[in-house]
């Protein structure tokens, strides 16, 4: 029999335990706190993560089944749903905004770079886009989106080159997605790229100074005369590699300077692409590529709405909403780290289903991804009469 660590246990082994207690300490977490504190409280909401709880009473349910492996599985003592639900209330959300971009600046590290990106690009790649939540606005009064409807919205710049997010912002429904450029840092020789709803001229020369370019897609109504042309290898889909200027009295005031505006046409789905980016120096081909390669927080998106728990809530205030979903953050970045860590060849997805139903066993982790060895036995041969 193995006495050894329950799967959950090696788990949170990848995670820093005095990095949170840092985290802990910044916000004063753990005052007044005897038993259930904000690590125990992690655990738990970890654990339902993981696991794939619908609500907090069936976390609870579970939990309570398993008491006499609480302490083995790091959650302590004290665990009751009035315990979680009142610290999910009150305990500072930024204690688990600040531990999750310690993950995140850790699987930046040590992540490989994904072996599709084909795209000779010396700077970081982001894409910055947004995902809607729908909420009860009846139950969610907070967060305010149409006039009988709540929603929250998801602001990410996404790392394309690693597939993990370098950072979140959490607004209600109201706030529009172009205001979430005014909260990016922008590193020098970064690509941004962007949807059409970011076309704000003012914001992207703002990227253009911060010395770090964008590719985003121009709208139809843009005015703009071309200054010259450059050659276009027709065959690759390029149409038409352009450097343009604003004509519109307020755009020109907001982007004096030129831009590079690049028609191509997708033979695969028949559509044809303007980009306009502030990048003279990479192909045309390169500047679409870079564009295609958007689609990649598409999915993040679409991976944690459907294995993570952000859509279904375990609280009903602002600040269980922004806790919740950054302990999903800290739990798809968790699953990075050991997949890259263990050298595991399962996907993100099929690493979370493993773990969903193994959290409680003691199979050592490296064996628990192990390719399983197919065995053929053969049937005996059976001395029964035939009945016919």
């Amino acid at each position: 029999m193995n006495n050894g660590k329950y799967v959950f246990s090696q788990v949170i082994s990848f995670l820093n335990f005095n990095d949170f207690i840092r985290c802990i300490k910044k916000y004063d977490g753990n005052y007044k706190v005897l038993h259930f504190t904000c690590w125990h409280q992690l655990m738990c909401l970890l654990f339902g993560q993981l696991s794939n709880r619908e609500s907090l009473s069936d976390l609870m349910i579970c939990l309570e089944t398993q008491q006499s492996k609480w302490y083995h599985l790091g959650m302590g003592t004290g665990i009751s749903k009035s315990n979680l639900a009142y610290a999910n209330e009150h305990r500072d959300w930024r204690i688990f905004a600040d531990y999750a971009y310690i993950l995140i600046a850790k699987a930046r590290k040590i992540c490989k770079p994904n072996n599709e990106f084909e795209v000779n690009a010396e700077g970081n790649v982001y894409a910055v886009d947004s995902t809607t939540i729908d909420l009860c606005l009846s139950v969610f009064w907070w967060a305010k989106f149409r006039k009988n409807k709540a929603a929250v919205r998801i602001h990410t710049q996404f790392d394309i080159k690693t597939n993990i997010p370098s950072f979140i912002h959490i607004t209600d429904g109201t706030v529009h997605d172009v205001n979430f450029l005014d909260q990016i840092d922008y590193e020098p020789d970064g690509f941004y790229i962007l949807d059409k709803g970011y076309v704000d001229f003012s914001r992207l020369y703002v990227i253009h100074q911060s010395k770090a370019f964008f590719v985003t897609r121009l709208k139809q109504n843009t005015n703009y005369r071309r200054l010259y042309s450059a050659k276009a290898d027709k065959t690759s889909g390029v149409l038409c590699d352009q450097t343009i200027m604003l004509n519109n009295h307020y755009a020109a005031k907001d982007y004096p300077e030129k831009l590079r505006c690049i028609k191509y046409y997708d033979a695969e789905i028949n559509i044809e692409f303007k980009f306009v980016t502030n990048n003279f120096s990479l192909s045309a081909l390169d500047i679409a590529k870079l564009y295609k390669y958007r689609w990649s927080i598409e999915l993040f998106f679409k991976w944690i709405k459907q294995h993570l728990k952000v859509k279904s809530f375990w609280g009903y205030s602002e600040n269980a909403v922004r806790i919740q979903i950054y302990t999903a953050i800290i739990a798809y970045v968790t699953v990075a780290i050991i997949k890259e860590e263990l050298k595991i060849k399962y996907t993100n997805y099929e690493i979370l289903q493993i773990l969903s139903i193994t959290l409680l066993n003691k199979t050592q982790l490296n064996q628990l991804f192990e390719q399983p060895y197919q065995q053929n036995f053969k049937e005996l041969n059976s001395n029964q009469l035939n009945l016919i």
